[in-house]
């Protein structure tokens, strides 16, 4: 089941990948298995995650054997944005009190 903030922003590679971060933030993974839980390719991962490794959204937390582990960086005030902008698009969409108050000030 596609996510609320895929289906907001778009279902690209680079987002699937963010998106996965954004769902299990406290927890490191290697790049095949991020690749293998979000569809991405493995060749694909390499980029994105270079990315997001010179932007400091995911931080290297370990090694295990020949696999580095990694996890988005909370301590990121960009990651720190885009967990509560994925806590907010799910609050919203769950009809709970924050998207109530979302539709009076859209003035729905």
């Amino acid at each position: 089941m596609e996510s609320i903030f895929l289906r907001t922003f778009g279902d690209t590679p680079y987002l699937k990948v963010l998106d996965f971060f954004l769902n299990y933030p406290d927890f490191d993974y290697s790049k095949t298995y991020v690749a293998s839980q979000t569809g991405v390719s493995r060749i694909t991962i390499e980029n994105i995650w270079a990315k997001l490794v010179k932007e400091q959204i995911l931080v290297k937390n370990r090694s295990m054997g020949r696999a580095e582990l990694y996890k988005l960086n909370t301590a990121n005030p960009i990651a720190n944005k885009l967990l509560k902008i994925d806590y907010e698009l799910s609050t919203a969409f769950a009809g709970t009190p924050s998207r109530k108050i979302a539709l009076e000030k859209a003035g729905n």
